[in-house]
């Protein structure tokens, strides 16, 4: 059975607004073992400066190609029956799991994101255009830390399950007016010519043990890119399921002007927006 709700108020104003890109510089590194005839003078100094330049810095990415996704998500291009299993909402394909909720996020008249909801936790998925000799996780990463930073949030880098991702502590606005912060995971993957992003939160964004089948969620949807030329970051465009029935609760509220691209505020990932709710 499907329902669709009032869209409520957006809690997050923006994410990404004002991106600041900052190139960062490393320290030169002295004593090069180039010459044999320099005294090393410290060798614990050397030691640890040599480890730091062996550690994998996630912003050594930008502007490569995509990494490979041998676990998904998947192109509807790589998988035999892509649509098994899975919810069509046009440009995703997001797997079914028993007990869940699938919403959608509405900018203008486009359906631009969905949010499956189990438990007390959720994750929004939302794919975006991309350039294709290139991935933009990591730029976009960057962009994301730096508009919850903004707005007086606090980010974490980290490697995990899915890789490089963001932990955040995003400020919104209590139901009753007071200020609070919101925990919340950025996971995102580069695809062919697609971006997918991800945005865990409730339990799972808190609790590792409770985000594994969130997770395999993201691993397992499906990317449908077409064949239409995009410009990258611009959304890629959902629709409902053919057979979905929809019961209204009080109308469709859907947010004016076109669909956002990739930071703008009309789409919160905390939002409760127009939704379908399928129970398995």
């Amino acid at each position: 059975m499907f329902r669709r709700r009032q869209k409520s108020e957006d809690a997050v104003e923006q994410l990404a607004e004002d991106a600041i890109s900052a190139d960062e510089t490393a320290d030169d590194v002295e004593g090069s073992a180039d010459s044999e005839s320099e005294p090393l003078t410290d060798v614990d100094e050397v030691d640890e400066e040599a480890v730091e330049e062996t550690e994998e810095d996630p912003a050594d990415r930008v502007g490569l190609p995509p990494a490979p996704r041998p676990d998904g998500p998947w192109d509807f291009s790589e998988l035999e029956s892509p649509t098994e299993g899975r919810v069509d909402l046009g440009g995703l394909l997001i797997p079914g799991v028993e007990g869940m909720e699938l919403r959608v996020e509405v900018a203008g008249d486009a359906i631009v994101a969905a949010t499956l909801v189990l438990g007390n936790s959720a994750i929004q998925l939302q794919a975006f255009a991309a350039p294709k000799s290139e991935g933009i996780w990591s730029e976009v990463r960057d962009e994301i830390a730096d508009g919850i930073r903004s707005q007086g949030g606090l980010v974490e880098v980290e490697e995990g399950n899915l890789g490089w991702h963001l932990r955040a502590q995003v400020p919104v606005q209590l139901p009753d007016g007071a200020q609070g912060v919101q925990l919340v995971r950025f996971v995102g993957c580069d695809g062919p010519r697609w971006f997918l992003r991800g945005v865990i939160s409730g339990q799972a964004a808190v609790q590792p043990e409770s985000a594994e089948v969130l997770e395999q969620v993201f691993r397992q949807t499906v990317v449908v890119r077409g064949e239409v030329p995009m410009a990258p970051r611009d959304p890629i465009v959902l629709k409902l399921p053919e057979d979905a029935q929809m019961v209204a609760d009080g109308g469709v509220g859907a947010a004016e002007g076109e669909a956002p691209r990739f930071g703008d505020a009309t789409l919160s990932p905390f939002a409760r927006g127009p939704e379908i709710t399928e129970v398995r």
